[in-house]
């Protein structure tokens, strides 16, 4: 191993992020609070080398470990010279064989594992700026082939200086949203006095020739000149062959690529796309099924296959772009080829048989991100999955377009086409249930699964079905820590939505693992398995009105209990054992109350979760009281025969006195879950 490199004479200002903490991120009146990894400094390293890494974020105190979702980078805590160990400071080492690309970083703490923060793994030199480089005489030298870690100032632009030949191409590159920055970067390359010879403004990367041999200068800064420590970037400066693409660049992935690729799929499609297929009397001939990579290019372009397909077939098409990380909307026409009366042009008429385009999110979702009114999560996606069925015996055209390309020309807009016969299956994603609590805060769903014994978390599971799969799906979360339960509520035919609860018993051990989210269901006579994935946000938001949330899919799922705290309140039903009642009766559900705390109110409006049951009137619960006795109508609320698992939840304001100030209780908002109880709906007698 080899240790990475450095630049500058001045150590990063801890003391700044320290600050810029305290005043953006401590203040919480909802949620109760979690730890949150906010920044790691630098935000990556080069594979086969170790770094030195300095993090911040909210209670890391006491903070034991630095911890990775691949098992090629590890990490050790820093200790000075007397062997004490250095708060928030880890030395990680990153094996040479660790996969390039984007993994996570969490923190292990008393209160349990963090919010996940990306750390990219390169195979270039790294730098760490550690000085201010707002001016032209204090820009830092960056050779080419390298990565240099640093942040935005706020009205201000960083200044890096490079020396590039004549003739010699480079590729300047700035990482930010993809790597969970704040940054919406602009980038500039200018001559050695400053003045501007090219812009990026759209987040995208600068591909430059050199005119003359030279220095030349790479300006940086947010587009609206916002900094600080949030604002981090990894500025690329690249050298590429002529003729030669540009690599992606590496970045987290967004919530709707969860559903790609469907299962069994090869990594490299079977055929490629081969112009010029761009023409009605020129498309590319191909035989379905098929498999077939291609690309959104030139600017307009327009891909046309022509294939013979015979009456009464299905056949089913899906298109991958905007799931391949590709700013792109993909359009698919399908027409007949109809022979004309016959003249001397040899005339042909297309009759349109599908017009296939989005894959619609399965929940409505919050309709502009400041409205409240859904989740900030899009499971679905721009790309295309539909069907068409035959008419006719025949010659047919397919026709695929990027609604958005009329004016890009960018070789990097991939796409995968897959025209297939049915094959039922589905993907499945879940994140933290959406809930209104006070100032519309969504502190709640960029929590991690950090659980205080005795809580339950509630998650929505979500399914994308695929080629007309409409069965049960039941949802299951393993490899828990001792103590820890997941009840996985089934996603019922025909449905999208489901839940997952996620409970700590009161008498939970400390520990943490890394747990297994899969869907499981019947699909022709045999059963499937498939791993699903979570989302979550990659900051708290706690002004609604102003930010924009980031959610992205996280690359594992920590579930750990802390030993800092015990939850304010349990809920949890009487007994464990399954509560039988018969179809059209009613029932009667006792629940327990455990108060570990005081409360501001003295009740909680509650609903109910759990398919079958959701219909049911909301009720008060008296905080105070031992026991609250829910009666469930099941005349009224018509839920068929079979078993169910449901919970009770609702909002309480509860008095949160943290460690470091036990005498200045603050008011502060949750969501408050019961334990899942377990309900068998048998069949009514007969009328």
């Amino acid at each position: 191993m080899r240790q990475s490199r450095r630049c500058g004479v001045a150590c990063l200002a801890a003391g700044l992020i320290a600050a810029y903490l305290s005043s953006q991120c401590f203040a919480q009146s909802v949620g109760l609070p979690a730890p949150r990894l906010l920044t790691t400094m630098p935000m990556g390293g080069e594979a086969g080398t170790t770094v030195d890494v300095t993090i911040s974020g909210e209670l890391l105190e006491d903070s034991t470990a630095l911890l990775f979702s691949h098992s090629g980078i590890t990490a050790v805590a820093k200790t000075d010279a007397e062997g004490a160990v250095i708060a928030n400071q880890f030395t990680v080492t990153i094996s040479e064989d660790c996969p390039l690309g984007v993994h996570d970083a969490r923190v292990l703490t008393p209160y349990g594992v963090s919010t996940a923060r990306a750390f990219s793994v390169g195979h270039l030199k790294e730098i760490v700026q550690t000085e201010t480089s707002t001016t032209i005489d204090s820009a830092v030298e960056l050779p080419i082939n390298s990565v240099c870690n640093a942040y935005a100032n706020e009205r201000n632009i960083n200044h890096y200086r490079i020396h590039v030949e004549k003739g010699q191409r480079i590729i300047v590159d700035c990482s930010s949203a993809g790597i969970d920055s704040k940054l919406t970067p602009v980038l500039i390359i200018a001559d050695s006095q400053g003045n501007d010879l090219v812009a990026q403004r759209r987040g995208d990367y600068i591909d430059f020739t050199a005119p003359t041999s030279a220095n030349y200068l790479v300006k940086v800064h947010d587009l609206t000149f916002r900094g600080g420590p949030f604002f981090f970037f990894r500025l690329r400066v690249e050298e590429l062959e002529e003729g030669g693409l540009p690599e992606a660049t590496p970045r987290t992935q967004a919530v709707g690529e969860f559903s790609w690729p469907p299962d069994g799929l090869a990594e490299q499609a079977s055929s490629q796309e081969a112009e010029p297929n761009d023409s009605l009397t020129q498309p590319q001939r191909i035989t379905i099924p098929c498999d077939i990579s291609g690309s959104f290019y030139p600017a307009a372009d327009v891909d046309r296959f022509e294939f013979v397909a015979k009456k009464g077939q299905t056949w089913w098409v899906e298109v991958a772009s905007e799931r391949l990380g590709r700013p792109t909307n993909a359009s698919v026409l399908v027409q007949r080829v109809v022979a004309t009366e016959e003249t001397a042009d040899s005339q042909v008429a297309f009759v349109d048989v599908a017009e296939l385009a989005d894959i619609d999110s399965p929940i409505k979702r919050s309709s502009n991100f400041y409205t409240y009114d859904g989740p900030p999560y899009n499971a679905g996606s721009s790309d295309v999955l539909g069907k068409f069925e035959v008419p006719e015996d025949g010659t047919y055209h397919l026709q695929l377009v990027d609604l958005f390309g009329g004016t890009r020309s960018d070789e990097r807009n991939k796409y995968r086409l897959v025209i297939r016969q049915a094959q039922p299956d589905f993907a499945v994603v879940t994140w933290a249930m959406h809930m209104e609590l006070r100032n519309g805060d969504r502190n709640a769903l960029s929590k991690p699964v950090a659980l205080r014994p005795g809580t339950t978390i509630p998650f929505e599971v979500i399914a994308i079905r695929r080629d007309g799969f409409d069965g049960p799906i039941d949802i299951r979360l393993d490899d828990l820590p001792d103590g820890v339960r997941a009840d996985g509520l089934r996603i019922p035919a025909g449905q999208s939505r489901g839940h997952l609860l996620i409970t700590a018993m009161p008498d939970a051990p400390v520990g943490n693992t890394v747990a297994t989210f899969t869907g499981e269901a019947e699909v022709d006579g045999r059963k499937i398995t498939r791993q699903g994935r979570i989302a979550s946000l990659a900051w708290p938001i706690k002004d609604h009105s102003s930010e924009v949330p980031s959610p992205r899919l996280m690359a594992d799922i920590p579930v750990s209990v802390g030993e800092a705290e015990i939850s304010p309140l349990v809920l949890a039903p009487k007994s464990d054992d399954v509560l039988e009642v018969k179809a059209g009766e009613k029932i009667t559900v006792p629940v327990v109350h455990l108060r570990a705390g005081e409360f501001s109110g003295a009740s909680m409006l509650m609903k109910t979760m759990g398919t079958g049951f959701e219909s049911n009137p909301t009720f008060d619960l008296t905080i105070a009281d031992d026991v609250t006795n829910v009666e469930l109508d099941l005349a009224k609320l018509k839920t068929p025969p079979g078993d169910y698992a449901i919970a009770f939840y609702g909002g309480a304001v509860a008095k949160y006195a943290s460690k470091q100030t036990p005498d200045k209780p603050v008011d502060t908002v949750d969501l408050f879950v019961s334990q899942p109880i377990a309900i068998r709906v048998l069949a009514g007698d007969p009328q």
